[in-house]
């Protein structure tokens, strides 16, 4: 039971279709492509921070 397969991808993305139209799906994706490009970013440079604290602790 917790396995997707190919039915419920498809199911799931005519849900999104009819939800938002074809013409705002790029919009959303480009939107979330920025949003995990910057959570990334965030978390990229906050790990030497992360291990400074470790360092000192230590």
């Amino acid at each position: 039971m917790g396995k997707i397969g190919l039915t419920e991808i498809l199911i799931i993305v005519a849900v999104i279709l009819l939800l938002f139209g074809g013409k705002k799906i790029p919009e959303l994706m480009k939107g979330l492509g920025s949003g995990i490009k910057e959570f990334k970013n965030a978390a990229k440079d906050d790990q030497p921070a992360a291990k400074k604290e470790d360092d000192t602790k230590a």
